[in-house]
Parts: C-alpha cells; structure tokens; sequence
C-alpha cells in the first residue's frame, strides 16, 4: 500500500471511487431504461408508446455515465485501459452496435409509417438486448480473468443471462411505478418472472469471484471477516424475498386502489445492485486486473491526475444537477406518445 498523504498515494484512490460511481449510475439508470426496452416485445401496440414515454426524457442522459466511466479509466488508469478493452473488444464492439440501433431506432420510430413501425420497435428491442447481452459477457469475462476456456465462457454467458434478468427486473419496477391500468398489472408479471433468473446471476457472481483468487476467497472467508461482511449476501437476499413478495401482493392492492407500494420493488431491486455492486468493489480492490495490476500501478502521473481532478470537480457536478432536474420535472404517470 503507498504512502495515502501523497498524491501518488491518495489520487488513484479518488479517481477509482468516482469511476465507481460513474459505472454503478450507468447500470442503475441506464439498466432501467435498457429493461424496459427488453420487454418492449411483450406488450401490446398500444402499451409500446407508453413504455417508451416513460424512459423518454432519461435514457439518453443516462449513458452519460457510461461515457463518464470509461472517460476516467482511460484518462485516469490507461495501462489498465488499454488491456481491458483489448481483451473485450469483441462484447464492447456488440454493446456500441447495440447502443446505436437502439438510438437510431428510437428516434426513426417517432416519424414511421404504421407498416414500418413494428420493425423500429423490434430494432430498439433488439438493440436493448444485444447490448445488455454484452455487458454481461464482459463482466463475466471480466471476473474469470479474460479466461476464454470453456467453463468460463460458460459463465459469462450465464452472467449476461443473469444481467438481463436484472435489467428487465428494474424496467418491470419502473413500469410499476410509472404506468397505470392493464401496463401496470403486465409489468408486475413481468417482474415476478425476472426475479429468479436475476437471483441466480447475482449468487453465480458471488460464487465465482472468490473462486478466481486465493486473496480474494481470504478477503471473504477468513476470521473474522466472515462475520463482518456476513449481512452483505444476508440483506442481498432479503431484498430478493421483500421484491418477490410485495409482487406477489401488488395485483390485489392495485386493484383495491392502493398504490402506496408500488415504489417497494424498484427500490429494493435499486439495493440489490447497490450490494451487488459493492461485494464485487470489495472482492476486486485493490486491483484492477485481479492478480495482476493495481490501481497504482494502473495509474497516471499524480501531476496529470491533478489536472483531471479540477476537470472532473466541474464535470461531475454538472451531471448530477442536471440528471436530478430532469427526474425532478419528469416525475408522475407516463402518459401515451403523442406527435402534434
């Protein structure tokens, strides 16, 4: 560990935490809005244009947090840049493609003829997918270390299963909170049939991450580790119940008129990730590469990271105020699509 009243020391450290906040922003925000595109294909023609209203305003401000994240590893750790994406350029070629048609899709859907609209709606469905797909493959690709044997490729694809279970989990909760009527009661079901899947990726991770390394399998399982970290998958798992079982009630209290809950599964799905996401920090720290490169040795000169720093102190804060705005003034009921 160096020395963290030195520059050399403490900035890798502000850098590696604020391209954690980045990236956990994106799979958040931009997870909601890439699941509701995935279940796009199981609604109505009618129910379409109100699933697009209801990430309307956002998705597109939410991959900033993508640009944001890899922004600072490229610019903050480029040795580490440059190996990781070398390593995934293949599922980082499919996620662009993905991001791409869904973009062109989204806005050639708005102005197509009726005959020509079922396929922009499938293209954004299909962009929604593929690009999910493969940002489950790089994590899982990620935590094997870049290992291309089949067991591990075995898991990624499992890992980019359990990702888009996840995703169209957060899109299903969404919806919850944002339709009304026949929409909101599909989207309970929808959720009720990603939870299992979604559960299922989450403990593979955890599985399999201690497994990749010994420092890391002693980092969770010595004494008295074990018993600190032990709440981590204990709440993880609770949240799991909390989602299944307020779904499992939801139906009967809409129809009672009751919409008090209808926040309870987003928020819960929101701290499975959280945990999630945090459990993986904690395992990987302070590597970048597991075994193999650290956050220090990954990193710029600290005269560079300086500069960065302001950069980012003006950056950052522009993002947040404007993606808080936005939730702010869009906030209520999706409505219909209308095009006067």
């Amino acid at each position: 560990m160096p020395d963290l009243s030195q520059p050399a020391g403490w900035l890798p450290l502000v850098f590696l935490a604020l391209m954690g906040v980045a990236m956990l922003a994106y799979v958040i925000l931009d997870g909601f809005d890439l699941g509701v595109g995935i279940l796009l294909r199981r609604a109505g023609d009618d129910d379409k244009d109100t699933m697009i209203a209801s990430i309307g305003p956002f998705w597109d401000a939410n991959e900033t947090w993508l640009v944001l994240g890899v922004g600072l590893l490229l610019v903050a750790f480029p040795m580490a840049h440059g190996v990781i994406l070398g390593e995934l350029y293949f599922p980082v070629a499919l996620m662009l493609l993905g991001l791409i048609l869904r973009g062109v899709a989204f806005d050639f859907r708005v102005k197509a003829r009726d005959d020509h609209k079922h396929a922009w709606n499938m293209a954004f469905y299909g962009g929604s997918v593929l690009a999910t797909f493969a940002q489950g493959l790089m994590i899982g690709l990620y935590i094997v270390g870049f290992n291309y044997g089949p067991p591990q490729l075995a898991f990624a694809v499992f890992t980019a299963l359990g990702l888009l279970a996840g995703y169209a989990l957060l899109g299903a909760t969404w919806l919850i909170m944002k339709t009304e009527g026949e929409l909101q009661l599909r989207a309970v079901a929808w959720a009720r049939g990603s939870v299992l899947l979604c559960a299922m990726g989450v403990a593979a991770v955890s599985v399999a991450t201690p497994l990749v390394s010994q420092q890391i399998f002693n980092k969770w399982f010595s004494f008295p580790e074990i018993l600190l970290l032990a709440p981590i998958p204990a709440v993880t798992a609770g949240l799991f119940i909390l989602t299944y079982l307020t779904l499992r009630r939801l139906p009967a209290l809409l129809a009672a008129g009751n919409h008090a809950f209808c926040w309870v599964p987003f928020a819960a799905t929101v701290g499975t990730f959280l945990l999630a996401f945090n459990g993986l920090a904690y395992s990987l720290f302070p590597y970048l590469l597991v075994d193999r490169m650290t956050i220090w040795q990954a990193a710029s000169a600290p005269e560079s990271l300086e500069i960065i720093l302001v950069g980012v102190v003006v950056v950052l804060p522009t993002i947040i105020g404007y993606t808080v705005f936005s939730y702010r003034v869009f906030w209520g009921k999706a409505r219909a699509l209308s095009y006067a």
